[in-house]
């Protein structure tokens, strides 16, 4: 029997990266899949992947960045399912005007909204669902920036995901005498469309060389096929090929 058959999980940004290879994982594990992202037509597409591989799964798009929206995502699961097991909270963006000269309030907005708010309001519909089961498991997609800060993922971005970090750890806090896990994921670089936002282009032979989305899918499917004793309170997950570490090396020659 496959670990996840019978439980739902909810997957934000599952439009493409990250999001997409997770659903792809969990799925494969049985579990039935809720899809949100704001574009429809890549969520459908993947529904319809899942569906013809023998799983379930049923897109729901919507701008989680807005708690209305949330909240209709909420009833959704609640009127099909009646029950959410796994929060898969990926949404994220960034911006390529993110150096402290070029970021403007608009900038800074959007950057908080699309990564750290989002994540906010996806739990607060996800909980009352898990305390309910004495039962739950929250994966948050955060970031390397959310540990280390350095330029290049810009002030707003690092400061999004370190809050991502820092709720993920206030949740098992609070929630742990209610069964409920939360794992904060924190990748180096991914070979994503978020690298498309670099204000310097990343050449084809670097993303070959990075994390793929695949790799963080496997991870997320992992943590949430864990017994439920067992609390993974954050990853952090690299490629071989660090380019910080690349780079550091380059100086001292």
């Amino acid at each position: 029997m496959r670990k996840l058959e019978g439980r739902v999980a909810w997957v934000t940004g599952a439009g493409s990266g990250i999001g997409e290879a997770a659903a792809l994982a969990l799925a494969g594990e049985g579990a039935r899949l809720v899809l949100s992202g704001r574009r429809e037509a890549p969520l459908a597409e993947l529904a319809r992947r899942i569906a013809a591989a023998g799983g379930e799964a049923d897109a729901s798009p919507g701008d989680v960045t807005s708690p209305p929206a949330v909240a209709g995502i909420g009833r959704f699961i609640e009127e099909k399912f009646g029950r959410l097991d796994i929060l898969v909270n990926n949404a994220g963006a960034n911006i390529v005007e993110r150096e402290w000269h070029r970021l403007t309030p608009a900038g800074i907005a959007q950057v908080i909204a699309a990564n750290l708010e989002s994540a906010f309001y996806c739990v607060t519909v996800a909980l009352p669902f898990m305390r309910k089961q004495k039962d739950g498991i929250l994966i948050h997609t955060a970031s390397i920036a959310g540990r280390f800060v350095a330029p290049v993922s810009g002030a707003a971005y690092t400061a999004a995901k370190h809050g991502v970090v820092a709720m993920s750890h206030s949740l098992n806090m609070e929630e742990c005498t209610n069964g409920i896990r939360s794992t904060a994921i924190c990748p180096g670089e991914v070979a994503t469309p978020i690298l498309d936002k670099r204000p310097l282009p990343v050449s084809q032979e670097d993303r070959a060389r990075m994390l793929q989305p695949a790799d963080c899918g496997d991870l997320i499917r992992y943590i949430a096929c864990l017994p439920p004793h067992i609390c993974i309170n954050e990853v952090l997950i690299t490629p071989t090929w660090n380019r910080g570490y690349v780079a550091a090396q380059a100086r001292r020659i």
